[in-house]
């Protein structure tokens, strides 16, 4: 596993790794307001040097109830000259999760919702593919990550972007497996939340979209920010970036990888999981909200004490280790999930973090509790390892205890990560030249392949071109997501390889299972070993069905 993973990491990566340097960060640990706006600022700049690919970051710094700190980075599109500011629109995607944890909060408060009441309370046709699961999970379960799930899966229902509507999703999810017990682990799945999006619109009759506009952008004066990609103007985004190869995704030169977020990001079928879009002096006034336990500056409520003080329970443990030594000075004893926060001990101290990740951007939030301090930043592109630095920095300098130089030691796990990488292209390219033929002709492995809950996949002869140009194979499409369609080329034996067109896309590995002289059935998993988990390929089960 590399940091190479932009969701993955931005969502599920933990502290230091080694201790740097401490003599010139000491320095920058400061308790001051403006000389910790100031130092912000200056580590942002420091951070923005050693990773000068990075177009634009969004940097918020709230302390009680006060915005330090707004400020946008670079400009919107990597070599253009419109620059970034404070109301530049990100994609901040699973920070989104918080909002709708939120959002059940207020409904708790009016009495329409019980944390620990089952789903089927509110959505009476619900269910799983265990259906003793499906009687069981709660409007908790659903903000927990702990429903059995694995990692990212039923993904595919709305990443890439789809044609599956809510009510597509909603249906389609009692068919999605389940690989764990339930609430036995901790598994992140974009899926329930999708779920507790479906239950805000039952119990208070509107979409989630207006629920979020009317009871939390428009009481805070979030006037930039929007709750769904589609809405975002992108003459006021930053649009989004990312390495498509050769020879991998991940790899290669920084790309501009869309003239909109919505183009890569169009989450309407997933808006609960993911749907917003901000700018860094909004969420200043989101971060100070949840930090000040749902009150207004005014002393009106979003939502009561009470609630805020649940949605920061532990739910699920995360990891866990022994805790800070000499070396990892910053090491949790124990990072757990609450509900739409990741909560853990951060060198003594509570904090609540989210992550966000979307293709060519991904972003974090950090609120040290007791301190009142927020920390939020959103990028447009896909650096990882920039985005270490970034959080870990920021929030070392918010709590004075700076002692790790994060920036060389990101840099120092970035070339692992990429010296991995390039190792595994090589090595993924050597086996298909070496590869055995296939058994069988090649239209014989075409026709329809269907999953239960995935849908048809579709294999059929094709030939493009004249003359030198022309090729000819098999091509697949994935009849619900329209950028997964290219070449299925043979690998090594039963197993094909795609070759999507678009490189923004992830290729997957397919590997057919033969009865009788016939293709009757194929599991799928991603050929890069950096692949974003959302692209969950492993989860799919096809049978030939003509």
């Amino acid at each position: 596993m590399t940091l190479r993973l932009s969701r993955r990491a931005a969502l599920l990566s933990g502290g230091a790794v080694a201790l740097g340097s401490q003599s010139a960060f000491a320095r920058t640990a400061t308790n001051d307001d403006a000389s910790l706006a100031d130092a912000v600022d200056a580590y942002v700049k420091r951070c923005l040097a050693a990773w000068p690919d990075q177009p634009a970051v969004g940097v918020a710094l709230v302390k009680d109830g006060e915005t330090l700190l707004a400020k946008s980075y670079g400009t919107r599109i990597r070599g253009g000259n419109a620059p970034a500011d404070e109301t530049t629109l990100f994609a901040i995607a699973s920070n989104s999760k918080n909002v709708t944890a939120a959002c059940l909060g207020m409904l708790a408060d009016e009495g329409k919702v019980k944390w620990d009441e089952p789903v089927k309370t509110y959505i009476p046709e619900f269910t799983l593919s265990d259906p003793v699961i499906a009687e069981r999970i709660t409007v908790r379960d659903t903000l927990s990550h702990r429903a059995g799930f694995g990692l990212g899966a039923g993904d595919l229902l709305f990443w890439p972007n789809s044609d599956r509507t809510r009510a597509d999703v909603l249906r389609q999810a009692a068919f999605v497996p389940i690989e764990d017990g339930f609430r036995a682990n901790y598994h992140y799945c974009n899926l329930m939340f999708v779920v507790a999006g479906a239950i805000i619109e039952r119990v208070s009759g509107k979409t989630w979209e207006d629920f979020v506009q009317t009871r939390v952008f428009n009481p805070l004066g979030m006037t930039d920010s929007v709750p769904l990609a589609r809405l975002a103007d992108p003459a006021k985004s930053a649009l989004p970036h990312g390495r498509v190869g050769p020879p991998l995704r991940y790899q290669g030169e920084m790309t501009q990888l869309a003239q909109s977020i919505a183009e890569v990001w169009n989450w309407d079928n997933a808006a609960a999981a993911g749907g917003i879009c901000a700018s860094p002096r909004d969420w200043a006034k989101w971060m100070a909200l949840r930090l000040n336990n749902g009150a207004l500056p005014d002393g009106t409520r979003l939502f009561s004490e009470a609630v805020a003080r649940e949605m920061y329970k532990p739910n699920i443990l995360v990891s866990n280790s022994e805790g800070p030594t000499a070396a990892l000075p910053n090491r949790a004893i124990a990072s757990t999930y609450a509900m739409g926060l990741q909560v853990q001990d951060y060198r003594g101290e509570r904090v609540a973090t989210h992550g966000g990740g979307s293709p060519g951007g991904i972003s974090s939030t950090v609120l040290i509790t007791a301190r009142k301090i927020g920390i939020s930043i959103f990028t447009n592109a896909e650096e990882s390892a920039l985005l270490r630095a970034l959080r870990s920095g920021l929030t070392d300098i918010a709590m004075g205890k700076v002692d790790i130089d994060w920036i060389a030691d990101s840099k120092r796990i970035e070339a692992e990560g990429i010296e991995k990488s390039l190792k595994a292209a090589v090595e993924i390219d050597a086996k298909q030249a070496a590869g055995a033929k296939p058994s069988l002709a090649l239209d014989a492995y075409g026709g329809t392949w269907r999953d239960p809950w995935y849908g048809d996949i579709v294999i059929a002869p094709k030939t493009e071109g004249r003359g030198r140009n022309r090729k000819s194979g098999l091509w697949v499409s994935f009849t619900h997501t329209p950028a997964l369609k290219g070449w299925l080329e043979p690998y090594d034996g039963e197993t094909f390889r795609t070759r999507f067109p678009d490189k923004r896309e992830e290729d997957a590995f397919f590997t057919f299972e033969i009865e009788n002289g016939q293709p009757v059935r194929a599991t799928l998993k991603g050929v890069s070993p950096d692949i974003d988990f959302s692209y969950d390929y492993q989860n799919l089960r096809l049978t030939k069905v003509n």
